[in-house]
């Protein structure tokens, strides 16, 4: 480095790859190891926070001393390029770091990254995470001693294999060469991405609470999944669509057309990213809550640091599945498409519906998804709008379910509603008692009347 540069980098200031330091000190060689563990980066001794060339003080073997007490206080070792430059006649040592290929590195038994222009001491989970990024790995791709093979159903793995065969990749093998092909079996272990999808009974490690509620503190339903992942995905799916409102469209065909208060299509796209993503190795379950007007879905396991909420929005991102091979599963099987295009597709189906933007946001140890929609919109034909005007919210989607089919009984209707057989019998007495509908027939074999002249 010469002169010229040196000032030129002094005059910039402390940035993500240049710190300055007064003398030598520990302070240097943790920064030395966040910028190995960032981009690499330059320590200029002898700078003050001021920008002030102050000098550092140098014996003949002061920089091979500084130089074998970096090596020795971390691990792997260190060993940084020094040069020794004179601004107005002071000396500036200056120690150049690059990027170390296999992350992270210590000093002295703590991790440090540089994030912008400060080192940020990192939790156990980010020292993991970013081991297995070095080496191309994910913690669902390495075996558990306490999964035996005995653990996951066959069936299960025939199965998928079925699906991906469907989906138009041929898939020749029996279940356990299909699972050693797909390295989800290692040196006669199972790993953890195998017992996640092909478990043969319910577990905690896949906790999603399921709750519909009336008010932030009131619960009218509550359900839990611990299933296979892949079973998982059809049973929170389920759950959301018995607690969202669903309008049935009159086409005057034979076959009606449904309408949902939120695009199915998108609440799908959020399960999976749910699913794939999450982070299994934390304690914390996932969550979805049901309101009147949003759903909310809580997943442990914050976006990456390198990745904002902003860059969801903007699609300015590249995305690195947590779980691979639980991905590379879900892909196959025609689940999921390319990574990191689900978030641009949840919006799309979104905005197409006439509904708002969802939000994401990283909130505690995980991350926040809340999709927004309308309160029941009725959309079927205008006698019915008339004659449910004055009627409350649940006898309104009785006569919807009649307009649409006059011979639902009471127990089909309450299967549709989600409410018990008692209850829509009342609400079916008091629809009868204001002449919006009557009775044809007996209760076999008869059917529902909408009467059209009702003020």
């Amino acid at each position: 480095m010469h002169k010229g540069k040196l000032e030129h980098i002094i005059n910039i200031g402390e940035t993500s790859t240049v710190e300055f330091k007064t003398n030598f000190n520990n302070e240097v060689v943790e920064t030395l190891v966040a910028f190995a563990n960032a981009h690499g980066g330059k320590v200029l001794v002898g700078i003050s926070n001021g920008k002030n060339v102050v000098g550092v003080s140098l014996q003949e073997e002061s920089v091979q001393n500084w130089i074998n007490e970096i090596k020795q206080k971390t691990a792997p070792s260190l060993i940084p390029d020094a040069d020794v430059l004179e601004i107005a006649s002071k000396k500036v040592l200056v120690f150049t770091i690059q990027e170390y290929p296999i992350k992270p590195v210590s000093f002295r038994g703590r991790y440090y990254k540089r994030i912008a222009n400060a080192n940020h001491l990192l939790s156990v989970e980010e020292v993991v995470n970013m081991h297995l990024q070095t080496i191309n790995s994910s913690w669902d791709y390495h075996t558990n001693n306490h999964f035996k093979i005995d653990d996951i159903s066959f069936e299960k793995v025939q199965s998928a294999i079925e699906v991906i065969n469907k989906n138009g990749t041929i898939i020749n093998e029996d279940p356990i060469n299909f699972l050693f092909k797909k390295d989800l079996i290692k040196n006669e272990k199972l790993t953890n991405a195998a017992f996640l999808l092909f478990t043969k009974k319910d577990t905690v490690i896949t906790t999603v609470e399921l709750g519909r509620f009336q008010t932030s503190i009131i619960i009218k339903d509550n359900d839990r999944s611990q299933t296979d992942l892949i079973s998982q995905v059809n049973q929170i799916i389920g759950f959301v669509e018995k607690h969202i409102n669903k309008a049935i469209i009159l086409t005057g065909k034979a076959q009606h057309t449904q309408k949902w208060q939120y695009p199915m299509e998108a609440i799908r796209e959020i399960v999976l990213n749910m699913v794939v993503h999450r982070d299994y190795r934390d304690a914390a379950d996932s969550i979805v809550k049901i309101f009147d007007d949003r759903i909310e879905f809580f997943n442990p396991g914050r976006l990456p640091e390198n990745i904002s909420e902003k860059d969801l929005i903007d699609n300015t991102y590249t995305s690195t599945p947590r779980n691979k091979l639980v991905a590379d599963i879900f892909r196959s099987m025609g689940l999921i498409e390319k990574y990191g295009s689900g978030i641009r597709r949840i919006i799309s189906y979104l905005i197409e519906a006439g509904l708002p933007k969802p939000t994401f946001q990283n909130q505690s140890n995980g991350f926040l998804v809340k999709v927004y929609g309308k309160e029941t919109e009725n959309v079927v034909e205008n006698v019915v709008e008339n004659v449910v005007e004055n009627v409350v919210e649940n006898e309104k989607k009785i006569v919807e379910l009649i307009s649409a089919n006059a011979k639902y009984s009471a127990q089909q209707m309450s299967e549709l509603l989600g409410l018990t057989q008692r209850t829509v019998q009342r609400y079916l007495k008091e629809l009868q008692t204001k002449n919006i509908i009557e009775r044809i027939g007996p209760a076999k074999g008869g059917h529902w009347q909408i009467n059209k002249s009702n003020d």
